[in-house]
């Protein structure tokens, strides 16, 4: 496994080695002890999987509050995803800057968001299917998020979102979610 930096402070792709052979393909996509760079002595508390049917579907800006903040490791497992991380931790250096990375199966690759970032994807492939190693579980009275189409995040999508769940389009704007920020 290759960890490796982004745009982002704290936030990594991993690389994961895959071995084929006539049979088909063998890689290990989670090691604990080759991971403790990005998990920071937190361990892997849940996992979940989502299945997105409709290409241009947009996911996010998920992330949870302090004290169930959470490191998220996401992977695709089937599909082509266009994955995204932003920074909303006040002090940090990259604070409202965004890092997106294609996702998907031949790519190999998963995306590390540490605490303080919001997690969102779209869908580039039909049926697209993702995997999530959280350090926390998941705790509805600590849940929050930003919108996907913030312009003070300014992500570039690579194609216009079409399918957005009624719950993210009722995401507040960084102005109303973050008090003293002004664009």
């Amino acid at each position: 496994m290759n960890v490796m930096g982004t745009i982002l402070e704290g936030v990594k792709v991993i690389e994961a080695a895959t071995i084929q052979d006539e049979r088909g393909e063998f890689s290990r996509i989670f090691c604990d002890d080759k991971l403790q760079e990005v998990l920071n002595k937190k361990i892997i508390k849940q996992i979940n999987r989502s299945m997105t049917i409709k290409v241009g579907a947009v996911r996010g800006m998920h992330f949870q509050n302090t004290p169930y903040a959470e490191i998220k490791i996401v992977r695709c497992l089937k599909g082509r995803v266009f994955d995204v991380a932003v920074d909303l931790r006040k002090d940090s250096p990259t604070f409202l800057k965004w890092f997106g990375v294609e996702l998907s199966p031949l790519k190999n690759i998963a995306l590390v968001i540490p605490e303080g970032c919001a997690h969102g994807f779209q869908v580039l492939e039909e049926s697209s299917e993702l995997l999530y190693l959280h350090t926390t579980p998941y705790t509805p009275s600590s849940e929050a998020a930003v919108r996907f189409d913030d312009p003070m995040i300014g992500i570039t999508w690579p194609i216009t979102p079409t399918e957005i769940s009624q719950r993210d389009l009722s995401h507040p704007y960084l102005t109303q979610a973050f008090t003293g920020i002004s664009i």
